[in-house]
C-alpha cells in the first residue's frame, strides 16, 4: 500500500465558512486535513531509521472549518441497498438530523427500494425525508426507506441524480453497494459533475476491509448468545443431544466467532475460513462422537458460509451477482443424522437458524451510538466536497477511506489472530479437522 492508496478524492476548493463555526461550544475546533490516524500503530525499532519516518496515515473525520457545498441550495438523497441488519434507520435518522439541524440543508430525498429507486421503470417515488419523519425510526429494525439487490443501470442513476439536482448521495450498504457507489463516482467524473458520494458500510457479517467493525455487527452476536444459551440448555437436555445453530457469516465467520466467545458454552465452531472434513480420524463426525461419549452433548455453530466444498451442486448467483451458498445447517443436520444411525449410536438433533431474526432486530445501545457517529461523519465528509469515500472507524478513530480501497478484497478471520487462537482455546476443538490425504473417506 502507498499514501496514494489512501487520498481522498475532492470535488473542488471549499471557499464557504462552515455553519458549524456559530454553534459550537469553547473549546471546539474543526478538523484540519493535515490531521491523520496513523493507518497501523504498532511500532518496530526496524522500521525506525526507514519506513517510520513516514508511515502510511489516513484522513480524520469531522467538521471542517469551510465547506464546498452551500447548505441553502444543496439537496441530499439517502439510498439502503442490500440485505436489512440492525442500526440502518439510525443511520438514516443520524444523517437527517444532522444535515437538517446543523448544516441546514432542508431538501433530503429518501430513495425507496435501493438502486432500483433511481430507475424510472419501477415507479418508486422519493420520500421527502424530514426530522420529523426520522424522529422514532431507530426503535425499529429493517429500514423505512425499502432495499433491494441487484445492478441498476449506472448512466440511469446518474440521469435522475442531475434530472433532481442532488448535490450528495449517501450509500448505505455492503460490498456490492460500494462495488455501485464506485462505477456511479466514475460515470459522475466522467460527466464532470460535481455530485460527492459517501459511504456508509453495512454489512451485518463485518467483512469491509480496513475497518474496525460495521454497524450491526455488535447487536447481532448480543442477540446471538441467549439462542447460544437456550441451544445449549436444549442439548443438554437429552441423552447425546447435538445442537446446531447456524449464524450469518457468507465469507467471514466473525459473527459465529465473536457469538461463541461471548457464551462459552459452544464446543465446534465452524467457519469459512477454516475448511474441514466429514469424516477420518481428524473429521468433524468423529469430533463430535469422542465429544458425546465423554459429555452426553455438544453445541455446534456454523457459519453460513462454512463447509461449501462438501457440496458438488453448481452454485448459483443472486441479484447482486453473490454466490448463493448451499444451507450447511441442513447438510450438517443429516450428514449428523446419517453417521450416527451407521454406528448405531443414538442422537437427538436439534437445528435452529435465527438469522433473519437478528438480522431484522433494532440496534443495541453500543451500536445505536455507533451509527449515530458514523451518520454525522458521513454528513461532515460530504458538505466538505468529499467524495468516493467510505467513513469508518480504525484504530479507535473515524477515519475517511477510499472507496476503491476498501472493495478490493473482503476482511476475513486471521487463523493466527488472538481472536482465533481464544476460539480454540474456549472450545476445547482442534486446531485442525483435515485428514491427511490417505485417511480420508470419500464423501458421498
Amino acid at each position: 500500500m502507498t499514501p496514494e492508496d489512501l487520498t481522498i478524492q475532492t470535488l473542488g476548493t471549499c471557499s464557504i465558512p462552515s455553519p458549524l463555526a456559530n454553534q459550537q461550544l469553547d473549546g471546539f475546533h474543526f478538523i484540519d486535513d493535515r490531521q491523520r490516524i496513523l493507518f497501523d500503530t504498532i511500532y518496530h525499532e526496524d522500521s525506525a531509521n526507514g519506513e517510520w519516518k513516514d508511515p502510511l496515515s489516513m484522513e480524520m473525520a469531522g467538521p471542517r472549518g469551510d465547506i464546498y457545498f452551500d447548505p441553502s441550495k444543496t439537496t441530499a438523497a439517502i439510498v439502503t441497498c442490500g440485505g436489512i441488519c440492525p442500526g440502518i434507520n439510525n443511520v438514516i435518522r443520524s444523517l437527517v438530523m444532522t444535515l437538517h439541524y446543523r448544516y441546514g440543508v432542508h431538501r433530503i430525498l429518501g430513495v425507496q427500494y435501493g438502486y432500483q429507486g433511481f430507475i424510472a421503470k419501477y415507479k418508486h417515488s422519493f420520500v421527502e425525508m424530514t426530522p420529523d419523519l426520522v424522529a422514532d425510526i431507530h426503535q425499529f429494525g429493517g429500514t423505512i426507506l425499502g432495499s433491494s439487490r441487484g445492478e441498476q443501470e449506472i448512466s440511469a442513476i446518474v440521469d435522475c441524480l442531475e434530472r433532481n439536482r442532488i448535490h450528495i448521495l449517501f450509500t448505505i450498504g455492503g460490498d456490492g453497494t460500494l462495488r455501485g457507489a464506485n462505477r456511479i463516482v466514475e460515470e459522475i467524473n466522467r460527466r464532470d459533475l460535481k455530485i460527492a458520494v459517501v459511504g456508509i458500510p453495512k454489512t451485518i457479517d463485518n467483512d469491509i476491509n480496513h475497518i474496525e467493525k460495521t454497524f450491526g455487527f455488535e447487536t447481532s452476536f448480543t442477540i446471538a448468545s441467549p439462542i447460544l444459551r437456550d441451544s445449549h440448555n436444549e442439548a443438554q437436555g437429552a441423552y447425546n443431544g447435538v445442537a446446531i445453530v447456524k449464524l450469518m457469516g457468507r465469507d467471514s465467520g466473525f459473527i459465529a466467532a465473536n457469538a461463541a466467545l461471548a457464551m462459552p458454552e459452544v464446543n465446534l465452531v465452524l467457519v469459512p475460513e477454516i475448511d474441514f472434513d466429514l469424516d477420518g480420524e481428524k473429521g468433524l463426525m468423529e469430533i463430535i462422537r469422542k465429544r458425546l461419549e465423554r459429555k452426553h452433548h455438544c453445541l455446534i455453530v456454523v457459519a453460513e458460509g462454512a463447509g461449501q466444498s462438501h457440496f458438488k451442486k453448481k452454485r448459483e448467483i443472486d441479484a447482486s451477482g453473490n454466490i448463493l451458498y448451499n444451507d450447511i445447517g441442513i447438510f450438517l443436520k443429516n450428514e449428523i443424522r446419517k453417521y450416527f444411525e451407521e454406528i448405531e449410536m443414538d442422537v437427538v438433533i436439534k437445528y435452529i437458524d435465527p438469522s433473519y431474526i437478528i438480522r431484522s432486530a433494532p440496534a443495541n445501545p453500543s451500536d445505536s451510538i455507533f451509527c449515530n457517529k458514523l451518520g454525522i461523519s458521513a454528513v461532515h465528509a460530504a458538505m466538505a466536497g468529499k467524495t468516493n469515500l467510505v467513513v469508518g472507524r480504525r484504530n479507535n478513530a473515524f477515519i475517511h477511506l477510499p472507496i476503491e480501497l476498501v472493495i478490493k478484497e473482503r476482511k476475513k478471520i486471521n487463523v493466527k489472530s488472538d481472536l482465533w487462537i481464544n476460539i480454540l482455546e474456549t472450545t476445547g476443538q482442534p486446531i485442525s479437522m483435515k485428514n491427511e490425504p490417505s485417511a480420508k473417506k470419500k464423501v458421498k
